[in-house]
């Protein structure tokens, strides 16, 4: 079964559905080379399609929203790869907005508590080994919250809320390991490195979308015998190797500090950034769903196209350029890349299209200046702090490319898909 994953916010659609729900007792950037022009318009068709009531104005703290980003990071990163990630954090970011919206209904209901029941039921429903850690977390948030009929009643929702949401999306084909990538050797494909067989989460690409409709449309990658092709391949060639030369101190150390987790390196920095610069519950919850919900969307798109289109990644390229068709592509025997590439294909950025949308709402949002102090955990003392968001697009983007793992253009369409996926997403989330 495929549900309509273009959202009204689920908890006010539980309220409108009906009174069950609240019982009288709740013990009841800019893309490296034009990537913009890849994105078409059609991918708007369906913005504003369901439009929804805005519940009151919240002043509870966002800060219980903060404390499980925290959580959500340190409970699904020790046990899942990068993106196979991401969708959980979709799923805990969604729930936590869904849960304020139908808490902020009620005078007599704790969004707080809401918030924090249903992060924790969606993060022990996909992570049950860490459900122990999982309820301390819950009992320091519930403990901040006075005792009474306000905190079990945001408590109920908050369960309810995640439920429904754990329902919807148990066949939307997260975990589908029936989905293998099964493109045949050829010039231009990629293949699995021995001894892998497979790319990494094939099924990835064929989840249903977390918010929008219609995933971002790109291009595709550039014909081998094309000039940008050849310019890519020059470029990446001559950067991203081992044993470069031209690669500068900056560039390789710009290269080695984003060859960390993408998936929460922006999201990391924005809950320290937020913690200066205090928002509302409302508007914080609005802001990492929209985060993760675009993260989740455009890393789907991200991953049909990997295991659909399955382009080579540069060091396939340059062993096997002689016989690509191109005079000026030049084979370099025993070229490596200059950081480890991942289990599956180059086209588009995975890389990218997590950054891209994450920085796309917090530029719509809070404004291109808001500083950022970025962790990487291969300078875990040396932190990067940027002061304006298209210089960290920059750096994150070309990082790829120094790194020697993806050819410009595989970065430039991420960066689209990102950007406009982040785009319908807050429009529909508005």
């Amino acid at each position: 079964m495929t549900v309509n994953r273009t959202r009204v916010a689920l908890g006010v659609a539980v309220l409108l559905a009906g009174s069950a729900l609240y019982a009288p007792s709740a013990t009841s950037g800019v893309p490296a080379r034009g990537g913009s022009h890849h994105a078409h318009s059609g991918d708007h068709a369906h913005q504003h399609s369901h439009p929804h009531p805005q519940p009151p104005d919240s002043t509870e703290s966002g800060q219980v929203v903060l404390d499980w980003e925290r959580v959500a990071f340190a409970t699904v990163y020790p046990v899942t790869p990068v993106p196979v990630g991401v969708p959980l954090l979709g799923y805990t970011s969604t729930a936590m907005y869904d849960a304020m919206r139908a808490s902020s209904w009620r005078h007599d209901s704790s969004e707080t508590a809401a918030v924090a029941q249903a992060a924790h039921d969606v993060l022990v429903h996909h992570v049950p080994a860490a459900a122990s850690s999982l309820d301390t977390s819950l009992a320091t948030s519930l403990a901040g919250v006075p005792d009474g009929s306000a905190q079990d009643r945001g408590v109920w929702i908050g369960k309810k809320v995640a439920a429904r949401l754990i329902e919807e999306r148990a066949d939307d084909g997260y975990l589908d390991t029936s989905i293998h990538y099964t493109l045949p050797t050829g010039i231009g494909v990629w293949q699995p490195t021995p001894p892998a067989t497979d790319m990494l989460g094939a099924w990835i690409g064929s989840m249903d979308p977390l918010v929008v409709k219609r995933l971002a449309r790109v291009d595709g990658p550039d014909r081998l015998t094309s000039d940008d092709y050849t310019t890519d391949y020059n470029e990446v060639k001559l950067l991203g190797g081992t044993g470069s030369t031209m690669r500068s101190q900056a560039q390789s150390d710009t290269a080695v500090f984003f060859n960390s987790n993408s998936a929460t390196m922006v999201g990391d920095a924005l809950v320290r950034y937020l913690e200066t610069h205090p928002e509302t519950i409302a508007e914080t919850a609005s802001l990492f769903a929209t985060i993760h919900g675009a993260m989740t969307d455009s890393l789907i798109r991200c991953w049909q196209l990997k295991r659909d289109v399955g382009f080579w990644r540069p060091f396939q390229a340059i062993a096997g350029a002689a016989d690509d068709g191109n005079p000026d592509t030049a084979p370099e025997p025993g070229w490596t890349p200059f950081q480890p590439t991942p289990p599956y294909s180059d086209y588009v950025s995975g890389h990218g299209c997590v950054t891209s949308p994450a920085v796309e709402v917090i530029r719509t949002r809070l404004g291109e200046t808001t500083p950022l102090e970025l962790r990487s955990s291969n300078f875990p003392t040396a932190p990067r702090t940027y002061a304006t968001l298209t210089q960290l697009e920059h750096d994150a983007l070309n990082a790829r490319i120094w790194s020697g793992l993806h050819f410009r253009d595989a970065m430039s369409d991420a960066y689209a898909i990102g950007h406009r996926t982040a785009r319908v997403v807050m429009q529909r989330l508005d």
